[in-house]
């Protein structure tokens, strides 16, 4: 396994002279860049680049286009998004300059360089009003800027680009960064009862087994291009999960379901988002876990 920070100017080789596939990751320090370097010292084959925004703003064409002469690049994951929901709603500008614009310069210079883009979308290009797992063929309706924004970046891209894996996503926790996990244990210290919202059902996701997902897309080199969904299996209320993850702290907290006009936020939520996985179990060949297991597993990595 190589990892690298930023620059990577010639092509490595590994053991017998065989060239390393190279895989720039954006937003680096995100959960699910982390997760990816968690796993990544598994693959030998792999050489992989984190980058931040520091390193390279993807708002910024000529950023990125320097970036790429720099460097020799196989596939670029992009895990970078501006994700503050309700903030979103006052930034609209800014959240469509990074989900709209940044993925739409990548898009355009991973064209140029004959790049692959492995693109991380979400189950909020959904309005919520269906009650059946959404399809990749579903119309998106968002009903957020968030939601907006995650849109018009998977629009640019299938503007620019052929070679191109839009992975939808949802409800994305692990052991790392800030999620809605990590949330329920900081205020398990701190308090005897909490209340959750139960009237909106989706699939709580592990950002490390989509990490696995991406990495065994890109070392099969598959060509089935296009978008695809993957989440957990399974759907549950963020109510349920709340309770799922106390349970498995061993920690008695009282929680009380109550509905989303009961917790006005900014940004409005799909009342119910789950994604149906059939097409990248059958293009890709994988399996997917149930959302309780990968909970399990994640507890267990942090109170070992």
């Amino acid at each position: 396994m190589n990892q690298q920070s930023v620059i990577n100017c010639q092509p490595e080789l590994v053991e017998g002279g065989q060239q390393l596939t190279t895989i720039l990751v954006t937003g680096g320090h995100g959960q699910l860049a982390s997760c990816i370097k968690c796993i990544e010292a598994k693959y030998d084959d792999l050489n992989f680049i984190y980058t931040d925004y520091h390193d390279l703003d993807i708002c910024d064409l000529n950023q990125v286009q320097s970036f790429f002469a720099a460097n020799t690049i196989d596939y670029c994951v992009n895990c970078a998004a501006y994700t503050a929901v309700d903030k979103a709603e006052e930034e609209k500008e800014l959240a469509f300059k990074v989900n709209a614009e940044g993925p739409k310069n990548l898009a355009m210079v991973c064209h140029e360089n004959k790049v692959v883009l492995i693109h991380i979308s979400t189950d909020f290009v959904f309005d919520g009003n269906k009650r059946e797992p959404y399809t990749e063929e579903d119309k998106p309706n968002p009903i957020s800027v968030y939601g907006s924004s995650k849109l018009q970046g998977e629009v640019e891209i299938q503007q620019f680009l052929k070679e191109y894996f839009i992975i939808r996503t949802s409800w994305l926790y692990s052991e790392h960064g800030h999620n809605f996990m990590k949330t329920m244990l900081r205020l398990a210290e701190a308090r005897d009862e909490i209340s959750v919202v139960a009237d909106q059902v989706g699939t709580p996701t592990y950002a490390g087994d989509l990490a696995a997902v991406i990495i065994q897309i890109i070392r099969s080199k598959s060509q089935n291009y296009g978008l695809y969904h993957y989440s957990n299996e399974g759907a549950v209320s963020w109510y349920d999960f709340a309770k799922a993850i106390f349970v498995e702290i061993n920690e008695g907290i009282r929680v009380s379901s109550i509905k989303t006009e009961d917790f006005p936020t900014f940004a409005k939520r799909p009342s119910f988002s789950v994604l149906a996985k059939f097409k990248i179990k059958e293009k890709m060949s994988i399996e997917i876990p149930y959302w309780k297991d990968s909970l399990i597993k994640v507890i267990s990595k942090l109170y070992k």
